[in-house]
C-alpha cells in the first residue's frame, strides 16, 4: 500500500526519528458500542483506515484495550504490510472487563503481557510507539509512573518498542517519566473548553516533545458548545472542524488524532482542520475556555 501526496493540514512533526503528519487518526471508534466488540460495519471500518492512509495520514493511534483487540486486528487486516511512512501508536496500562470497564493493569507482568498482545494483534515484531496510560475516565490521577516506565524502557532495550510516551497524566508524572527514559509525546484531554495543560504544552514544545490531545469536543457545557457552533456557522464549517483548526494553530507540537468510523466524516474533519483562523476568530474561540 502506498500513500498519496495529499498535503494534510498542519504539516509534520518528528516523533523521535519519525516524521508524522500532525493530522492523524484515532481508531477507538472502530470497535462496537462503548469500545467493546466488533463494529457493526466491518467493511466500513476497514475502508476508513485505508482512506486515512490514502489521504496521507501517517500517525494512527490505537490500543489492545479497544474492543478489546478489535481495533488492532482491523488495523492489521486493513493496512498490513504497513507502509514505511506509517507510525502506529498504542497504549498500555488498562484492561477491559466484561462490563466494559477499564481496570488498571500496570504491574511489570501486566505491561509485558499487553506489549506482547499488541505485537500479535498488529502483526509486527516491534511497536513504533507505546504510551503508558495512567489516569481513568475522569482524567489523570496522582501516583508514581516510575516503575511502569522502567518496565517499558526494558522492553524498548529488548527491541520490542521503538519510542515511548505517556497518556492521561499529570505534569508531575511527565517529569518523573522523563527522569527514567526519553519520551516523544504526551497524550491528554485538551480542547477549547478544557485548557488545564496550557503550560505543559508550552514546556513540551520548548523541549521538542509532541502533545496529542484527545476528545477535541469533550466536556463542553451547552453554553460553550453554542459559542463554538456560532463560530463554525460563520466560517461555514463544523464545530469539530473549527476545534481541530484551533488546536493546530495553538502550538506546532500539537498532533491531532480525531476518530471516526465513516470515510465522509474523515474527509470533513480534514477539511475543517485546514481552516485558517483569523486573530478575531481565535480571540472569540479563546473566550470559550472555562
Amino acid at each position: 500500500m502506498t500513500t498519496n501526496s495529499t498535503t494534510l493540514p498542519g504539516g509534520t512533526w518528528s516523533l523521535g526519528d519519525r516524521a508524522v503528519t500532525r493530522f492523524g487518526y484515532g481508531a477507538m471508534q472502530l470497535s462496537g458500542p462503548w469500545v467493546m466488540g466488533p463494529p457493526a460495519d466491518r467493511h466500513g471500518a476497514l475502508a476508513v483506515l485505508r482512506e486515512a492512509v490514502e489521504q496521507g495520514i501517517t500517525h494512527i493511534d490505537t490500543s489492545a484495550a479497544y474492543g478489546p483487540h478489535v481495533t488492532n486486528e482491523l488495523i492489521r487486516d486493513a493496512l498490513s504490510p504497513y507502509p514505511d511512512s506509517v507510525l502506529i501508536a498504542t497504549k498500555v496500562g488498562a484492561n477491559r472487563d466484561s462490563a466494559g470497564g477499564w481496570p488498571t493493569a500496570r504491574t511489570p507482568d501486566d505491561l509485558r503481557k499487553q506489549v506482547h498482545e499488541n505485537l500479535v494483534d498488529l502483526g509486527v515484531d516491534r511497536l513504533d510507539l507505546v504510551n503508558m496510560r495512567m489516569g481513568d475516565a475522569d482524567g489523570p490521577q496522582s501516583g508514581s509512573i516510575g516503575e511502569a516506565m522502567e518496565t517499558l524502557a526494558e522492553l524498548q532495550q529488548e527491541g520490542l518498542i521503538t519510542h515511548l510516551g505517556v497518556s492521561n497524566v499529570t505534569a508531575d508524572q511527565v517529569a518523573e517519566a522523563r527522569t527514567v527514559t526519553p519520551i516523544v509525546c504526551v497524550q491528554n484531554m485538551y480542547n477549547l473548553a478544557n485548557r488545564s495543560d496550557d503550560a505543559l504544552i508550552d514546556d513540551l514544545a520548548a523541549d521538542g516533545i509532541a502533545y496529542v490531545p484527545f476528545f477535541p469536543l469533550g466536556g463542553f457545557t451547552p453554553l460553550q458548545a453554542d459559542a463554538l457552533s456560532s463560530v463554525a456557522t460563520r466560517l461555514d464549517s463544523t464545530p469539530m472542524g473549527v476545534a481541530l483548526a484551533w488546536l493546530l494553530q495553538r502550538s506546532d507540537n500539537i498532533l491531532l488524532i480525531p476518530g471516526t468510523s465513516k470515510v465522509a466524516h474523515l474527509t470533513e474533519n480534514i477539511t475543517g482542520a485546514a481552516l485558517t483562523l483569523s486573530d478575531q476568530d481565535v480571540a472569540e474561540l479563546d473566550g470559550i475556555s472555562g
